[in-house]
């Protein structure tokens, strides 16, 4: 899996996530593995106000863009975990600790998986981060 093969209205939620300086931003691919939706784009924000300003950014571009508007959502005022249901893919922004403690990457592990590198000046990797510009597919 690479950015370019997402559809794109995920790599739209990436870039929109990328605009409000989301950080850790992985795309799991859950065609093979679910049956609910297609791709899990989950990524992390710092504080409330950067949780609910991820998924506003992701809200408006997606409006603009394909005029797609979420089917379900869940959090959005919580500072926590935040999940915007597009039906096809979901959206979770999570703060750093519920990120930590629900661990979806671990329990969709089977799920083929794209980590975003952040970019240049936001916010800083956990250790094993790769240098800005380099996805890796696994």
């Amino acid at each position: 899996m690479t950015f370019d093969s997402l559809p794109d209205s995920v790599r739209l939620v990436v870039e929109a996530a990328q605009n409000k300086k989301a950080s850790g931003i992985t795309v799991l691919d859950l065609r093979e593995v679910g049956g609910f939706t297609s791709y899990f784009v989950i990524c992390t924000g710092f504080s409330t106000p950067q949780v609910q300003a991820i998924c506003t950014e992701v809200e408006e571009q997606l409006w603009k863009e394909f005029e797609r508007v979420p089917e379900h959502r869940e959090g959005t005022r919580s500072s926590e975990w935040a999940l915007l249901d597009f039906g096809s893919f979901i959206v979770h922004v999570f703060n750093e600790q519920a990120r930590r403690f629900y661990d979806l990457e671990r329990l969709w592990r089977s799920a083929p998986k794209l980590d975003i590198p952040d970019e240049p000046g936001g916010p800083a990797r956990a250790s094993g981060s790769r240098p800005p510009g380099e996805a890796v597919s696994k």
